[in-house]
C-alpha cells in the first residue's frame, strides 16, 4: 500500500514527474516543515547543531533527516513579519539548493492570518469588492511570476492561511453560529479565492492549489466548509488541514475526518500544520490536562510519528503528507536554546531514509559484460 501511495503522491504533487529519466528512490510524499523563519534566524547570526553535535544549517539538518518539503509564507507589503517577495525568493533559493520541494502560503495580509484574525492589507482598505478581487489577483500573479522567472516556482500554493472563517475581513468573512450565519459573505469570500486561484493558474496551470482550513479533526466543520466550496464552484486540488492537539481533537478524530473528507469530496489531503511541545506547556501539563503523549522531547517526536501514521493510512492512498509548524519557535520547535536539534527531526526516519542508494552502484543496473 505504501508503494502505491508513494507512486500516487509523486505524480499528483510533482507535475514534472514525467520528465524525469532516472528512477528515484525519493518520492514527494510530504515530509515537511514550515521554514519561513529559518532565514531570519540565520540573518540574526544564530548557529545550529545536528543531533550528533555537528554544526550545520537548519536546511541541511532537516534535509539529512528526511524532510523533503519546505513551506514558506508570503505577506503583502510592507509586511510587519518581513515575509515579502524578496525574502521569499531568498528562502525559495535555499529550498532549491538543498533539494526540497516547495509549498507557498499566501497570508493575504500584512501580518498573521488565522481563524481569529484575517486582517485586510492596509493598502487594500476602502476598495470595492471587484477592486479587492483585482488587488488579490495582481498580488498573486506578480509574486508568482517573479518566482517563475527566477526558476523557483512552488509546486503547491495555498490561497490564504487557515481560511475557515474567510479572508480579507470584513468583506470576505463567514460565520457558522445560527445567530450570525445570515451575515456570512460566502459569495464574496469564494470570489476572492477564485481570483487568487486564477492568478496561480495563469502563471502555471501545473501548480497544485490547496485550500487550508484549521479544523483537522472536525467532520462537521469539514462538511459545511467544503460543501460551500463545491456550491460556489471553487477550483482546487488539495485539502490542507491544521491539526493541533490542544484545539482540533484526538488522533482518532483526525483519522475519521481525513477518511470522511476523502470519501466525500474526492480530494487528497495534507496535514499542513501540526506541532507538539517538548516541555510542559500552557495547553496541557501546566493546566493539569493530559495529552496524547508526555510534553517531552520524546513525546514531541512520538506525536509527529503518530500524525504521520494517520495520514499515511488515509483512505485510497490520498494522504499526501505532514508539515510541522514552526521548527524555529522555542519549545514547539526543532532546536533547543543552544541551537541543537531535538529528536523530533528523526520522526520521519523510518519512511524517509536512506536518501540515496548506499551500495556504490547506480540506481539503474543495466550493465552488460561489454560495458565493464
Amino acid at each position: 500500500m505504501l508503494a502505491a501511495a508513494a507512486a500516487m503522491c509523486f505524480t499528483s504533487c510533482n507535475p514534472k514527474s514525467e520528465e524525469r529519466t532516472e528512477v528515484p528512490f525519493e518520492n514527494s510524499y510530504c515530509f515537511g516543515a514550515d521554514m519561513s523563519f529559518v532565514l531570519q534566524a540565520e540573518q540574526r547570526g544564530k548557529t545550529f547543531l545536528d543531533t550528533d553535535n555537528t554544526p550545520a544549517s537548519p536546511w541541511q539538518i532537516m534535509r539529512s533527516h528526511g524532510f523533503n518539503w519546505g513551506r514558506l509564507m508570503i505577506c503583502s507589503e510592507p509586511s510587519r513579519l518581513g515575509q515579502g517577495i524578496d525574502y521569499v525568493l531568498q528562502g525559495a533559493a535555499k529550498l532549491k539548493e538543498h533539494g526540497y520541494h516547495f509549498a507557498l502560503d499566501y497570508m493575504l495580509s500584512d501580518n498573521w492570518s488565522n481563524p481569529m484574525s484575517q486582517p485586510m492589507p492596509e493598502s487594500w482598505k476602502g476598495k470595492s469588492g471587484k477592486e479587492l478581487e483585482q488587488c488579490l489577483y495582481d498580488f498573486v500573479f506578480s509574486t508568482m511570476q517573479q518566482l517563475k522567472q527566477a526558476d523557483l516556482l512552488p509546486e503547491i500554493v495555498q490561497i490564504g492561511n487557515e481560511i475557515s472563517n474567510g479572508i480579507l475581513w470584513p468583506y470576505g468573512r463567514v460565520f457558522y453560529s445560527p445567530e450570525k450565519a445570515a451575515r456570512s459573505n460566502w459569495k464574496e469570500f469564494t470570489s476572492l479565492l477564485k481570483a487568487g486561484i486564477k492568478a496561480v493558474r495563469d502563471v502555471d496551470s501545473k501548480v497544485q492549489i490547496m485550500l487550508h482550513a484549521d479544523f483537522g479533526g472536525d467532520r462537521n466543520f469539514s462538511s459545511i466548509f467544503f460543501s460551500k466550496m463545491e456550491e460556489y464552484g471553487v477550483d482546487y486540488d488539495i485539502i490542507g488541514y491544521s491539526f493541533y492537539p490542544w484545539s482540533h481533537g484526538t488522533l482518532a478524530d483526525l483519522r475519521d475526518n481525513l477518511d470522511y473528507t476523502i470519501k466525500t469530496f474526492g480530494k487528497s489531503v495534507i496535514v499542513i500544520e501540526t506541532c507538539f511541545y517538548s516541555e510542559p506547556s500552557n495547553y496541557f501539563e501546566k493546566k493539569g490536562h493530559k495529552a496524547a503523549y508526555p510534553e517531552t522531547e520524546e513525546g514531541q517526536r512520538q506525536w509527529l510519528e503518530a500524525v504521520n501514521e494517520v495520514v499515511m493510512s488515509a483512505h485510497d492512498n490520498k494522504g499526501l503528507g505532514v508539515f510541522w509548524w514552526e521548527p524555529m519557535f522555542g519549545a514547539r520547535g526543532f532546536f533547543d536554546k543552544d541551537g541543537k536539534a531535538r529528536s523530533v527531526v528523526d520522526a520521519f526516519r523510518k519512511y524517509a531514509l536512506p536518501l540515496d542508494r548506499c551500495d556504490g552502484n547506480p540506481r539503474i543496473w543495466d550493465f552488460e559484460d561489454e560495458d565493464k
